[in-house]
């Protein structure tokens, strides 16, 4: 799960470094419906590059995803928590998908020409690969952090940071009222995807035996 975390996040990474690279930083979904179609005129390639990447980070966070959900419930957690990770996991990598595929989209000449279509795409570009991204994000992290700091099975701190990461990330949903939160969205993604790297290394593979057997399975009494 560690190396699944890491190869989302260094594809992730590579996205940002490409496009910087090749053309510079994407512009802000608040800017001017010129400047941004100026950009994806003039910089097609670098929309593409971060598009391609960016769609490929998708592919280890979903399959992260569904190794968490698998992990949990070999570890006998019955609560929601793992159809959780599961739902936030999928929802997470589908709208990283979709934010990609609409930056390669953008990178067509038949589509930057138009600045209206180039503007509604890269509105939601931002908002696939934002906040719908990142609240999802959040919920990943929370399905996996709630029954690991109940049950013991990761670190009291690493699970507490975790839960902080995730309402983070769920306050990225102001978004979509306040632009200003929008500084919200990077301080939980790549806090959260590091936190996914050390947790999939630090998550057991079983069940706690004899007394840290009968501590987790009270604890998950409490929790059904």
């Amino acid at each position: 799960m560690g190396v699944l975390a890491a190869v989302s996040l260094g594809l992730l990474l590579a996205a940002l470094i490409a496009s910087a690279a090749l053309g510079g930083t994407i512009p802000s979904p608040f800017a001017s419906a010129l400047s941004i179609q100026h950009y994806f005129l003039t910089q097609s390639g670098a929309a593409k590059a971060s598009g391609i990447l960016t769609f490929a980070s998708s592919v280890p966070l979903a399959i992260y995803a569904a190794t968490a959900s698998a992990r949990l419930r070999q570890l006998g957690i019955t609560a929601p928590g793992a159809t959780i990770a599961l739902a936030g996991g999928l929802l997470s990598a589908s709208a990283l998908s979709l934010s990609g595929l609409l930056q390669w989209t953008l990178s067509r000449p038949a589509v930057r020409g138009d600045v209206a279509l180039v503007r509604a795409l890269h509105d939601l570009a931002f908002l696939t690969g934002g906040p719908a991204h990142v609240v999802a994000l959040g919920l990943l992290i929370a399905g996996i952090a709630v029954p690991a700091l109940i049950l013991g099975l990761l670190p009291r701190g690493l699970a507490w940071a975790g839960l902080v990461i995730a309402g983070l990330a769920e306050l990225g949903t102001l978004v979509l009222i306040w632009p200003s939160v929008a500084v919200l969205l990077p301080i939980a993604r790549f806090p959260g995807l590091v936190w996914l790297i050390v947790a999939g290394f630090r998550l057991p593979h079983r069940r706690p035996r004899r007394a840290d057997g009968d501590r987790l399975t009270g604890a998950q009494e409490a929790l059904a």
